[in-house]
C-alpha cells in the first residue's frame, strides 16, 4: 500500500457513496457503492482476501470517492459510473436482446403481429416469450382459432385466408367493430388462462363430430387440441393468479457469485437468465447492484412483482426498480425463491470445477514458474523465436502471454533488417532491441519475464541489449530443445542453469506451450515471405514489370511456367507492349549458365 492510499483511507467519511479504485495508469478499474464509504473501502487494504479480490488490490494504486445523501442515490449512482467507465473488475450487462410479444393492433380492424418493440399505442401486448419461436407458434394457432385479418394493407378481394376461415374478410365484407372487439376480447381471454375452455369445447365438438361419422371435421379439430396442448401447456410451474412476476435468486462462494432470474409470465415459467462473475463487496450489496443493473442495461421489461430472497433490502430497492419487491415466507412463492437459489448454487459448483482445470494450467502455472524462478509471479510473459534458411528471409516473431494465455492481439513480427546470412545472436540482438526501445518510447506495459527460443548464445545477446544498451532489469530465461524438436529445459540465471521442472507439471507444459506457439508464429511468417518471394522473384527483376503488370500476368495465366510457354502475342493481348512482352519471355526462358568446376 503507497502512501498516497494511507493517508486518504485516514479521512475517508463515514457516509454512504460510490468509491473508484484505478491502476497505475489512472485508468478506473473497479467501480462500488458503500453504505458507509470508510468501512468499505478500508475493506479492500486489511485482512486476507481470496484470490481475485487480492489481485484487484494489487492493482490498485489511488482511489475517489463521491459521497451521497443514501444508499439508493449509491445504488443508481454505481449503475451510472460502471456504464460510463466500463470497469474492468466490474459486472458490465451488454446484452441488448428484446423478447418477442404477440401484439394485437388498435385499427378498426385489428391484427396479431409479433412484435419486440412495446409502444404506447392502445395495442394489447401480451408475453414476452422465451423466443420468436414460441411467440410465432402460439400466434399461428391462434390465427387458426380467431380470424382476425392477416394483411398489412387492405386488398380489392378476399385471400386465401377467408377461404380457410382464418379471416373474416373486411375487405370484402361488413365486419362490425362490436365482431371485432369480442374476437379480441376472446384473444385475450385465452391467453390469461381461458384456452382451458376453448380445448374442451373443441373436445365437445371433436366427440360430436365422430358421433355424426364426420370423421374428417373430428380430425381437425383433434389436431387442434394438440396443438393447443403443445404450445399452451408445456409449462407445469404455474401461477394461479397469472401476475408477472421475475423471481431472483443467487449463491456465492470463493470470491464468486451466481445470480438466477426465472420469467414468470401470464402465470407461467417462460424463460430464466444466469450470470456468473466475481465480486469484491458484500454479497448482499452486490445482489442488489446487480439487480439494478439487470434492468438498466438489458432493457428488461419491469414485472408487476418482483420475488427476492430473505436478506435483501426491499426499501431500497422499490427506490431504483418499478416494481413490487416482495420477500416471500411461506407457499409456492417461497418455493420458486428456493428453486431459484438452488439452481444458483448449482451452477456456481459447476463453474467453479471448470475454473480450477482453466487455473492449474494458467495462472498457477505461472505462479509455480515465478517460485522455480525466485522472481514475481510473471503474469506478463513475451517470447520471442527467429526463423531463417541459411540466411535467407530472416524473421523474428514475438508472443505475449498474460496469466498463463496467449493473447493474439499483442503478437508481434518483425522482418530481419540489419543482420547479414544466419546469425542467431544478431538476429536476437536486433530484435530485442527493437521491441523494447518501442515499449520505453511508446510507454507499453513492460513484461514480468522474457523467453528466448535458445540456449546460452541467444540468452547472452538478449541480456547484453536490455541490461546494457537499455537499462532493463528483466527477468529472462532460454528454452533449449532436443533432437525432436520438443522441449527440452529450461535455462535461467548468469550464468544459465537447468531450472528443475517436472516433465509432468502443468508449468512445463506452460513453456512447452509459449515455445510451440512462438515457433509457430516465426514460421508462419516466414512461410508467408518465402511463399511471396517465391512468386515474385523471378518477375519483379524483370525491366518493364511492376506491380500492376505482374498482377495481371500471374491473374491470367496461373503460374510461371505458364507464362514460360507463351507467345509473344498472348502477352500482348493482355495490353503488355511488345518489347516488353519479348523481354520477359526472354528474361524467363533464359538457359542457366553452367556452373564453374
Amino acid at each position: 500500500m503507497n502512501n498516497n492510499i494511507k493517508e486518504k483511507l485516514a479521512v475517508l467519511p463515514g457516509q454512504p457513496g460510490c468509491y473508484l479504485m484505478k491502476d497505475r495508469h489512472n485508468t478506473i478499474i473497479y467501480v462500488g457503492k458503500a453504505k458507509v464509504l470508510k468501512n468499505r473501502v478500508r475493506s479492500y487494504f486489511t485482512g486476507a482476501h481470496d484470490g481475485k479480490t487480492q489481485r484487484l488490490v494489487q492493482e490498485i494504486t489511488d482511489f475517489e470517492y463521491i459521497v451521497t445523501t443514501s444508499e439508493i442515490e449509491a445504488l443508481i449512482l454505481e449503475m451510472n459510473l460502471i456504464k460510463k467507465h466500463d470497469p474492468k473488475y466490474n459486472v458490465m450487462l451488454k446484452d441488448d436482446k428484446t423478447y418477442p410479444y404477440l401484439k394485437v393492433t388498435s385499427e378498426r380492424h385489428p391484427k396479431l403481429i409479433v412484435t419486440r418493440k412495446v409502444k404506447k399505442d392502445k395495442g394489447k401486448y401480451f408475453g414476452p416469450y422465451p423466443n420468436v419461436i414460441a411467440a410465432r407458434e402460439t400466434k399461428k394457432l391462434l390465427d387458426r382459432l380467431y380470424p382476425l385479418r392477416k394483411c398489412n394493407t387492405m386488398p380489392d378481394r378476399v385471400c386465401l385466408y377467408y377461404h380457410m376461415h382464418q379471416c373474416l374478410g373486411p375487405c370484402e365484407f361488413h365486419v362490425s367493430k362490436e365482431t371485432n372487439q369480442d374476437i379480441v376480447q376472446s384473444i385475450t381471454s385465452f391467453l390469461g388462462g381461458g384456452h382451458k375452455e376453448i380445448k374442451n369445447d373443441l373436445k365437445n365438438k371433436m366427440h360430436e363430430a365422430s358421433e355424426k361419422l364426420d370423421f374428417e371435421r373430428a380430425k381437425e379439430y383433434r389436431d387442434q387440441i394438440e396443438h393447443i396442448e403443445s404450445v399452451m401447456e408445456q409449462q407445469k410451474m404455474t401461477m394461479n393468479d397469472q401476475v408477472d412476476r421475475d423471481v431472483f435468486g443467487y449463491s456465492y462462494n470463493k470470491g464468486w457469485m451466481c445470480v438466477q432470474v426465472f420469467f414468470i409470465r401470464q402465470g407461467k415459467l417462460i424463460e430464466r437468465d444466469v450470470a456468473l462473475f466475481p465480486f469484491f463487496d458484500d454479497p448482499e450489496d452486490t445482489f442488489l447492484s446487480y439487480i439494478g443493473r439487470f434492468y438498466l442495461h438489458q432493457n428488461h421489461p419491469y414485472p408487476k412483482e418482483m420475488l427476492v430472497p430473505v436478506g435483501t433490502n426491499t426499501e431500497v430497492l422499490e427506490g431504483v426498480v418499478d416494481s413490487k419487491v416482495v420477500i416471500p415466507m411461506r407457499g409456492r412463492k417461497k418455493e420458486l425463491v428456493q428453486l431459484a437459489m438452488k439452481n444458483a448454487e448449482i451452477s456456481l459448483e459447476e463453474k467453479f470445477a471448470l475454473i480450477e482445470r482453466d487455473e492449474e494450467r494458467t495462472i498457477k502455472a505461472v505462479e509455480t514458474l515465478g517460485e522455480k524462478l525466485n522472481i514475481e509471479t510473471p503474469h506478463r510473459i513475451e517470447a520471442f523465436d527467429n526463423s531463417n534458411i541459411q540466411g535467407a528471409d530472416p524473421v523474428s516473431a514475438m508472443v505475449a502471454f498474460i496469466d498463463g494465455k496467449p493473447n493474439k492481439k499483442e503478437y508481434r513480427k518483425y522482418k530481419v533488417k540489419n543482420v547479414q546470412g544466419p546469425d542467431d545472436y544478431d538476429t536476437m540482438r536486433e530484435v530485442i532491441r527493437r521491441r523494447y526501445t518501442r515499449v520505453l518510447k511508446e510507454k507499453l506495459p513492460l513484461p514480468d519475464l522474457i523467453v528466448v527460443d535458445g540456449g546460452k548464445g541467444q540468452m547472452t545477446a538478449a541480456l547484453d541489449v536490455l541490461e546494457n544498451e537499455l537499462g532493463l532489469e528483466i527477468p529472462l530465461c532460454g528454452l533449449a530443445k532436443d533432437d525432436k524438436h520438443k522441449t527440452s529445459e529450461l535455462l535461467y540465471g548468469s550464468p544459465p542453469v537447468i531450472v528443475d521442472l517436472e516433465r509432468n507439471s502443468q508449468e512445463f507444459y506452460l513453456v512447452q506451450r509459449i515455445q510451440d506457439e512462438v515457433h509457430r508464429f516465426a514460421i508462419s511468417f516466414h512461410r508467408q515471405l518465402r511463399g511471396k518471394g517465391a512468386i515474385q522473384s523471378e518477375l519483379d527483376q524483370i525491366p518493364g514489370v511492376g506491380q500492376k503488370r505482374r498482377r495481371l500476368l500471374l491473374r491470367h495465366f496461373k503460374s510461371i511456367k505458364e507464362i514460360k510457354e507463351a507467345s509473344p502475342d498472348d502477352l500482348t493481348k493482355l495490353g503488355v507492349p511488345t518489347p516488353v512482352a519479348q523481354t520477359i519471355l526472354d528474361a524467363l526462358n533464359q538457359e542457366e549458365e553452367p556452373a564453374d568446376e
